[in-house]
C-alpha cells in the first residue's frame, strides 16, 4: 500500500506536464496608424446607436437584440458550450460513486464443506472513488479547448449581435430615407397637378400651346408613376425589418415600424477612431472567434499526442459485506480496496497517428482562417473610411446642387411669367431639382449607412474621454 501511494504522489506531480504545443499569438505586420493621428485604444461601446439621439431607432434595435432569431440561436450554442466546457472541466476531477450488490451463488460440493452454507448469499453495498492520472496534460489540453471553444461562442454570439444591430440601423436610415423621397414626390406630384390644371385652362382659352399642355401632362404621368415604386420599396424595407426585430407572423401584418427623426435632421456621430490599429485585434468579436477557435485547435494538438503515452487510473473502494442483510453494517464486514491501472498503446495501426495529423492539419486551417478574418477586418474598416468620406463628399456637392436648382426653378418661373420664356423651361427646371432632392436624400442615407459601417467594421463605438492623443 505504501508503494503505491508513493507511486500516486509521483504521478500526481508528473501530473501538470502537458504535452503540446503552447499558444502564441501569430505575429501579424500592422499598420501604425490609420493614416492620420495616432491615439490610444478605448473601451468598446456596445451600445453605439445611441449616439444617433433617435429613441424609435433605440428601441427598434433593442426590440431586435432581445428577439431576433439568429440571436436566439447563438445563445442556445454558447449554452451548449458552456455546458461541454463543464464536462471537460470535470473530467479532471475524481468521480465518486455508490454500487450496491446482491447475488445468491451455489457451489459445486467439491468445493464447500459441511460448515459452509451452500447456496450461499453475499450482500455488497460500498464508496468507489476513481481519479485518472492526466500524467501528460491530456485532460487538461481538453479543458483547454472547451474553454476556448466556449469563448468562440461568445464571441460568435457578439458578432451575431453586431451585425443584427447594424442591419436594423443601415434598414431604419433606408426607411427614413424612402419616407422622405415619398414626401418629395407627393409634393412635386401636387405642384405638377396644379402646373396641368394651370396650362390646361390656359390651352381652353388659347393662351397657351397643345405642346406645353402636353408636356405638363407628361411630367405629370412621370411623377406619378414614381410614387408605387417607392411606396413597394417602404413597404418591402419594413417588411425586412420587421423579421429583423424577431415579430411573429401577425405581428409582420399588424404592428407598424416606429419612426423618430426625419433623414435630414439625424445627426451623423463623430467616426474619427480614437485607438491604434491593432487594437481592432481586440474589439471584433470576429477576430476574436476566431483566434479561439485557433486556440481550440492547437490545444487538440496536445490531447492526440497525449494518446501516444501511458494512461494510468486509481481506483478505491471502501464498503459493507456480508452474508445476511442484517449483519451489512455489523462491526467487522467493513471492506477496502486500492486498485491501480496502467494503459499504454502498443500497435494501433496508425490510429494515433492519424488523429494527431489530422489535429494539426485542423490547427493550420484555423491559423489561416484567423489571417483571413484579420485581413478582411481591416479591409472592411478601410472601406468604411472610403464610404465615409466619399458619401460626406457626395452629399456636399448635391446639396449646393439643390440649392442652384431651386434658384433656377424660381429664376425660370418668373422669366415665363414675364413672357420671355416658355413653360417648357420651367418643367425642365422641375424635373431637374425633383431628381436632384431625390439624389439628395439618398446621399443623406448613405452617409448615415456609411457610419453604421464603420462602427461594425470597428466592431463597436468608442469613448471619447478614455482616448488620449499619442
Amino acid at each position: 500500500m505504501r508503494n503505491s501511494l508513493l507511486a500516486a504522489g509521483l504521478a500526481a506531480l508528473l501530473a501538470g506536464c502537458s504535452v503540446g504545443p503552447d499558444y502564441l499569438r501569430p505575429d501579424i505586420d500592422m499598420p501604425q496608424q490609420w493614416g492620420g493621428t495616432v491615439v490610444v485604444a478605448s473601451q468598446v461601446d456596445p451600445y453605439w446607436w445611441r449616439s444617433y439621439g433617435d429613441q424609435a431607432l433605440s428601441d427598434l434595435v433593442e426590440e431586435a437584440l432581445a428577439a431576433n432569431s439568429d440571436i436566439a440561436l447563438a445563445a442556445a450554442r454558447v449554452a451548449e458550450a458552456r455546458a461541454l466546457a463543464g464536462f471537460a472541466r470535470a473530467n479532471r476531477l475524481p468521480t465518486l460513486s455508490a454500487e450496491a450488490g446482491a447475488q445468491r451463488e451455489r457451489s459445486s460440493d467439491d468445493f464447500t464443506t459441511a460448515a459452509t452454507p451452500n447456496p450461499v448469499n453475499s450482500l455488497r453495498v460500498a464508496g468507489v472513488l476513481s481519479y485518472e492520472l492526466d500524467l501528460w496534460g491530456r485532460l487538461a489540453r481538453a479543458d483547454e479547448a472547451a474553454r476556448a471553444d466556449l469563448l468562440a461562442s461568445q464571441a460568435a454570439q457578439d458578432t451575431v449581435r453586431l451585425a443584427v444591430a447594424a442591419d436594423v440601423a443601415s434598414g431604419y436610415f433606408n426607411l427614413r430615407a424612402l419616407d422622405h423621397q415619398v414626401e418629395i414626390a407627393e409634393r412635386t406630384l401636387q405642384a405638377r397637378q396644379d402646373s396641368y390644371e394651370l396650362q390646361k385652362a390656359q390651352y381652353d382659352n388659347g393662351v397657351v400651346t397643345e405642346l406645353a399642355l402636353r408636356q405638363a401632362e407628361s411630367e405629370l404621368a412621370a411623377t406619378r408613376a414614381q410614387l408605387p415604386a417607392l411606396r413597394q420599396q417602404m413597404g418591402l424595407q419594413r417588411n425586412a425589418l420587421s423579421v429583423l426585430l424577431g415579430r411573429t407572423p401577425r405581428a409582420l401584418m399588424r404592428d407598424p415600424i416606429a419612426r423618430g427623426q426625419s433623414v435630414e435632421i439625424l445627426p451623423v456621430p463623430p467616426v474619427v477612431p480614437d485607438f491604434m490599429p491593432s487594437s481592432i485585434l481586440d474589439r471584433r468579436p470576429d477576430i476574436q472567434q476566431a483566434e479561439q477557435q485557433l486556440v481550440a485547435a492547437n490545444a487538440q494538438i496536445g490531447v492526440a499526442k497525449a494518446a501516444f503515452y501511458p494512461n494510468i487510473a486509481l481506483t478505491g473502494t471502501l464498503g459493507q459485506q456480508s452474508r445476511e442483510l442484517g449483519d451489512l453494517f455489523t462491526s467487522g464486514n467493513g471492506i477496502w480496496g486500492l486498485a491501480s491501472s496502467l494503459t499504454s498503446p502498443i500497435f494501433d495501426f496508425g490510429r494515433n497517428q492519424a488523429n494527431l495529423d489530422a489535429s494539426e492539419a485542423r490547427s493550420q486551417q484555423a491559423l489561416v482562417s484567423y489571417g483571413q478574418t484579420v485581413r478582411g477586418a481591416f479591409r472592411e474598416v478601410l472601406d468604411a473610411f472610403e464610404k465615409q468620406q466619399g458619401s460626406t463628399e457626395r452629399l456636399t456637392a448635391i446639396d449646393g446642387q439643390v440649392e442652384a436648382l431651386r434658384r433656377t426653378v424660381e429664376l425660370a418661373r418668373d422669366r415665363y411669367d414675364g413672357g420671355y420664356t416658355s413653360y417648357i423651361e420651367v418643367l425642365d427646371a422641375q424635373r431637374t431639382l425633383f431628381q436632384a432632392e431625390l439624389d439628395q436624400s439618398e446621399a443623406l442615407r448613405d452617409r448615415l449607412q456609411a457610419s453604421v459601417e464603420l462602427y461594425k467594421a470597428l466592431g463597436g463605438g468608442w469613448s471619447a474621454n478614455a482616448a488620449a492623443t499619442q
